[in-house]
């Protein structure tokens, strides 16, 4: 059972993934394929010019543009911009490596940068993620220390709990404050809320000195610190900046606390997803048990159970969940049942079974009366002889 909950749960997650991922692209190509149409117009327009112009051949001019592309994959650019394997570049890169960013801004280009930099990841990688699971831990306690505060406030200003901290009416309450935990909408809440604060916060560091506007601040922030990384916008890529030790010291705080904070907030937004998706199981299965026990009901209505004769009129919702029981389903696929099955459906059966055989054996059966004689329950053998005596015990000692 278990393992075909999860089964389900996976596969409803991959569905709802794949839907979204469907429903994710055709957005963006209906928003950015008119505008990269246009500029390939422009383009071309503007490559045919300059090739008319300089009276140069469009496959030379191709050529040098492709030139152009290795080196810019090799870090040259038209501007100048500050080494990419200097220290401070070297330790920015390994950044975005074990944060899992990835900006492609910077990459190995030796053999053996690429080499080490496969165990390298794979070391690091592993143990930021493990950080940012410690973190989020204690951001946990942390907040639930400070609601767990505020609610013990609330406690002493109505009077249940004593401000000298002695437990006395309010016993049971400070008890339940013990294991107490926050909710996790109250900490998703909380991670939205910081989250929103740094990536404000360093959008306007970013603006003035990168030159960004400040939207594609808050763009880049939120590529940055959810680790997605495209790299079309990079900071601390310049030669120079004003104040640069102070600059580049905040861009990894503030890149830091970012991705701290947004896989805290992924991991709980995921706890969430969870839920949703266990509820919306739950109601596919109640709405398929609903209809299951709706046609065996229907199957079954001319169907006299074995060892339990019922009046339609006395049906209520307990025992027809009972009959629809997984006993009865067993029985009426045609399957064996089980001898704990036969036992708890034939359980007075037996016992009177049972008294008439120890009866039998010590020599004294019960003598019938006249009176089950004339009610007509006499006679009959075996089990059919048995039920007799017992309605006629019954009859007489009404």
């Amino acid at each position: 059972g278990r393992l075909n909950a999860d089964n389900a749960r996976f596969l409803l997650l991959a569905v709802l993934i794949v839907l979204y991922m469907l429903c994710g692209a055709a957005v963006f190509s209906a928003i950015e394929l008119p505008t990269e149409r246009e500029a390939k117009e422009r383009w071309e327009e503007r490559l045919e010019n300059f090739t008319r112009r300089h009276n140069l051949s469009r496959a030379e001019l191709r050529h040098f543009l492709r030139e152009y592309e290795e080196a810019s994959v090799a870090g040259i650019r038209v501007d100048d911009i500050r080494p990419r394997w200097d220290f401070t570049g070297a330790f920015y890169f390994v950044g975005t490596v074990v944060s899992t960013i990835g900006f492609g801004m910077t990459t190995p280009a030796t053999v053996g940068g690429k080499i080490f930099l496969i165990f390298y990841g794979l070391i690091g990688c592993a143990g930021t993620i493990l950080f940012f699971n410690l973190f989020l831990e204690r951001l946990i306690t942390v907040i639930a220390y400070v609601m767990k505060s505020c609610h013990e406030r609330q406690l002493r200003r109505k009077g249940v709990l004593p401000h000298n901290g002695r437990r006395g009416s309010g016993t049971s309450e400070v008890d339940s404050l013990a294991g107490w935990k926050p909710s996790v909408y109250y900490v998703m809440l909380i991670l939205c809320v910081a989250s929103l604060i740094i990536s404000c916060c360093a959008s306007a560091m970013y603006t003035p000195i990168e030159g960004w506007s400040y939207f594609d601040s808050l763009y880049f922030c939120f590529v940055a610190f959810s680790t997605i990384g495209f790299g079309d916008l990079v900071s601390s890529q310049n030669i120079r900046y004003e104040s640069q030790g102070l600059y580049r010291f905040g861009n990894f705080v503030f890149i830091l606390m970012g991705v701290c904070c947004i896989y805290s907030l992924f991991n709980v937004i995921s706890i969430v997803i969870k839920q949703s998706i266990n509820w919306i199981l739950k109601k596919l299965a109640c709405k398929c048990c609903h209809r299951c026990q709706r046609r065996l009901f229907r199957s079954r209505r001319n169907v006299v159970m074995p060892g339990n004769v019922r009046s339609r009129r006395n049906i209520s919702i307990e025992t027809e969940g009972v009959n629809e029981s997984d006993t009865d389903g067993r029985r009426l696929s045609g399957e064996m049942i089980s001898m704990k099955d036969f036992l708890a459906s034939n359980k007075v059966s037996l016992a009177i079974m049972q008294k008439q055989l120890s009866e039998t054996a010590n020599g004294y059966p019960r003598q019938m009366s006249s009176n089950s004689k004339q009610n007509g329950f006499s006679g009959g053998v075996g089990a059919l002889a048995i039920m007799n005596n017992r309605l006629a015990e019954t009859s007489v000692d009404r």
